[in-house]
């Protein structure tokens, strides 16, 4: 057997194995056959691998030093599909980010600081630069705290995250077709890329309230294959290419707050509601309310007219998750995005996979 030395973590809602690059075997082949193996792809549950048997928690974090002048760490986010065997790493994660600092400290890979630590990531995936702020009072990492998150039972330490170059992460522009409004399948949507390329659409348009819980959504056969259907199109609009076994664009029903919030949202993994909400999709969802026009800013209840600050509270099956706008002058592009969340150290150690699934990947 393998033995991989890895930390299993939560990162806001989600979870996953936290391992050190250097740990894994650099072709790509064998390392994600070495990850399918360690999860348990392939099985509703996982059964064979420490995998939770859902999108968020079949998830890996790959931490390495970093060569840029602008990060202490590179992030490498691994998507582990569940019922298939395979990997993508074509995404970011924003929730997994939350482990990455902690980690990061942890391993000895950035010097902790009294009493709160910034550790400067970049996340492979799409190049995007976040800072994470984490609490390390007398030099070490601790993760209690009275922060709570909603999505998440409990209270932890803050872990402050400031996405700071998150415009056309994937694309290269913030609006990939180069439209505020596209009309897909009959339907009005905003293709949006920051943070994460996503495709947001009214929920009425699509006969939804946008209070349907994850279930409901999920079992609608019919809805959701009209959902793919769009889905699909605005991954070639968005220059994507034939997105049928790619995670992104993600598919996004907003609607009308019912709960004191600024915007209600179903986001999708893309082929399940999310149950809470990604804190990558709530950048680029938060930056599409101050769009003028955007399917996000029809919604919103009163545009925001703050010129540097902007608090956007996102309404999700969980709960809320707030998003601190920054503006930079007039240009959206340039807009950062602050967000609080929380993580844990589940376990430490080492997880066991069999060798013969390198040898078959070589």
């Amino acid at each position: 057997m393998l033995k991989i030395p890895c930390v299993l973590m939560r990162g806001g809602t989600s979870k996953g194995p936290v391992i050190l690059a250097s740990d894994l075997p650099t072709k790509i082949e064998e390392r994600d056959a070495v990850l399918l193996g360690l999860m348990g792809a392939g099985h509703e549950l996982e059964i064979d691998g420490i995998g939770g048997g859902s999108p968020q928690t079949s998830k890996v974090a790959i931490v390495s030093p970093s060569d840029s002048p602008d990060a202490d760490v590179d992030y490498l986010f691994v998507q582990v599909m569940v019922n298939e065997r395979r990997v993508d790493t074509t995404p970011n994660c924003g929730n997994m980010l939350c482990a990455v600092g902690p980690f990061a400290i942890e391993k000895g890979l950035v010097k902790a600081k009294n009493p709160v630590t910034t550790v400067r990531i970049r996340n492979l995936n799409t190049g995007t630069l976040v800072d994470a702020e984490v609490q390390t009072p007398d030099f070490y990492v601790n993760y209690e705290g009275d922060t709570h998150i909603d999505g998440v039972p409990g209270t932890a330490a803050p872990v402050g995250l400031t996405f700071l170059n998150s415009a056309g992460c994937k694309t290269g522009k913030l609006l990939p077709t180069g439209n505020v409004i596209d009309v897909i399948d009959g339907v009005e949507v905003t293709c949006i890329d920051m943070a994460m390329p996503m495709v947001l659409i009214n929920a009425e348009l699509m006969g939804k309230t946008g209070g349907e819980t994850p279930a409901e959504l999920d079992n609608d056969r019919v809805f959701m294959a009209r959902l793919e259907k769009i889905r699909r199109q605005a991954g070639i609009a968005m220059g994507f290419g034939d997105v049928s076994d790619k995670v992104i664009p993600k598919p996004v029903l907003l609607s009308k707050p019912s709960a004191g919030g600024t915007i209600k949202v179903r986001y999708f993994m893309p082929h399940t509601c999310h149950k809470s909400l990604a804190i990558t999709g709530s950048i680029g969802i938060s930056t599409a309310t101050i769009i003028e026009n955007s399917v996000a800013h029809k919604i919103v209840s009163g545009h925001p007219k703050v010129p540097y600050t902007n608090i956007i509270n996102i309404e999700h099956p969980s709960g809320k998750i707030c998003v601190s706008l920054l503006k930079e002058g007039s240009e959206i592009e340039k807009t950062r995005a602050a967000v609080i969340r929380t993580s844990r150290k589940l376990f430490e150690g080492t997880v066991c996979v069999p060798e013969y699934v390198v040898s078959e990947a070589s």
